[in-house]
């Protein structure tokens, strides 16, 4: 049944014509890395279960209805369909995915401390809101990358898979998203920290 010969472009088009136990070899053959992907992002299992399921709905509806265009490879098309459940997940729900930094220029580590009295808190908020805002003036291709690296914790090879362009692509777009960002604060007079 699982032969790792057959390509997944192969497996979609048997699938594709009629041939349902196919979907299940590609299901298997790429669940775990889905699935690490989608729990990586939300960090609870029952909703990766969901996140999961609602994904291979979407894949399969697709696929039955002829829309699936080989634009690239299975795998991160899938990804990107979780990926953007992911975010209706978050959409849904109002909370915002966890985020870590590792790059110089780290206006996220003023949203970090956990221990704030009330007035801290207040000050955090209001600087979540200049953030969101400030992210929102960035261009789009600079604000996906953005969002994706800092509030989703995704690496630079995951985003570059889903937005389709090169990991130097999408490091530059992050560049100058900080970049902007600077900008942006200067701008408006904006302060990030008590």
């Amino acid at each position: 049944m699982y032969t790792p010969k057959i390509t997944d472009s192969v497996l979609v088009s048997e699938y594709i014509n009629g041939k349902e136990n196919s979907l299940e070899v590609l299901i298997l053959r790429h669940k775990n890395r889905i699935f690490s992907f989608i729990y990586s992002k939300v960090l609870d299992k029952d909703v990766t279960e969901d996140v999961f399921q609602d994904t291979f709905i979407k894949v399969i509806n697709t696929l039955k209805k002829g829309n699936y265009r080989e634009e690239g490879k299975f795998l991160p098309w899938v990804l990107r369909i979780a990926h953007n459940l992911v975010i209706d997940h978050f959409r849904k729900s109002n909370k915002i995915a966890k985020f870590n930094n590792t790059d110089d220029f780290d206006i996220f580590s003023v949203l970090k401390d956990e221990s704030l009295n009330v007035e801290n808190q207040i000050v955090k908020e209001q600087v979540l809101n200049d953030v969101r805002k400030l992210i929102e003036e960035l261009p789009n291709d600079q604000k996906e990358v953005l969002v994706m690296r800092m509030y989703r914790d995704m690496s630079f090879k995951e985003i570059a898979e889903i937005t389709n362009v090169s990991i130097n692509t999408a490091l530059g777009r992050m560049r100058y998203a900080l970049i902007n960002m600077r900008k942006l604060i200067e701008k408006h007079n904006i302060v990030l920290q008590s």
